[in-house]
């Protein structure tokens, strides 16, 4: 049986925890979950920590302070590889991504995917909750995306996704140059050089249920010059 990391980064999502880690335990029980916190105000690594106590399947990783959502991943495809996992899956923490659809994700990527995308944007995909200009703002990225990096794959900014661990160990990091969420595309381009096999299935994104969103405009500006720059080359 293959060994299964699924990562969760947190940032103030103590009280989503508790419900998407059984949710997630329900869907593939045979998972550990790792959650990469950013030292969370709201106790969130303290829930963990204490949950650790009766669930071997849980794992805790925490940080100093908040360093973005690209070096979460990175920490966790770290772990995953020194941990010798076959597969990672990275989901948010907050109740948007809805585990009811890992079997599907893990299924495809065990066809012989090295990249599976839960996708908004393929036919079936669904996004539940979102203002019209939050979609717009989610489309022009994306289509952004597929042509300065020539993506062919067409949900790029979502975090939903599952990796073969041995094409991870292929990836030589130290080049990267996004840590917030313009590393999501960024991952996608550096895979595709790698020769990747991409995939997507249709999900159901959820607006997340408590909490704040953490993207906002600025964030977005920013992912679309670090895209121009990592697709034009003027950053290596």
């Amino acid at each position: 049986m293959p060994k299964i990391l699924i990562s969760l980064a947190t940032y103030n999502e103590r009280e989503n925890l508790p419900e998407l880690t059984r949710q997630i335990f329900l869907m593939i029980p045979e998972a550990d979950i790792l959650v990469v916190d950013d030292s969370s105000p709201d106790g969130t690594a303290d829930w963990v920590r204490e949950r650790i106590k009766s669930e071997s399947r849980l794992k805790l990783l925490q940080r100093p302070g908040k360093m973005g959502l690209g070096s979460a991943i990175l920490a966790a495809m770290d772990y995953a590889e020194t941990g010798g996992y076959d597969f990672f899956i990275n989901l948010d923490a907050d109740g948007s991504h809805p585990p009811r659809f890992l079997p599907a994700m893990l299924n495809k990527a065990k066809e012989g995917f090295d990249v599976v995308i839960g996708s908004r944007y393929v036919p079936g995909g669904k996004i539940r909750g979102w203002s019209l200009p939050r979609k717009m703002m989610s489309r022009t990225i994306n289509f952004y995306a597929r042509w300065v990096l020539g993506l062919k794959t067409r949900d790029n900014s979502g975090s939903f996704r599952c990796c073969r661990v041995a094409l991870l160990r292929k990836w030589d990091r130290t080049a990267i140059i996004a840590a917030g969420y313009a590393f999501l595309e960024e991952m996608l381009f550096r895979l595709k050089k790698l020769g990747a096999a991409f995939a997507e299935i249709p999900i159901e994104f959820e607006e997340r249920r408590s909490g704040q969103s953490k993207l906002n405009i600025r964030e977005a500006l920013s992912a679309l010059l670090l895209i121009l720059l990592i697709g034009t080359g003027l950053r290596k």
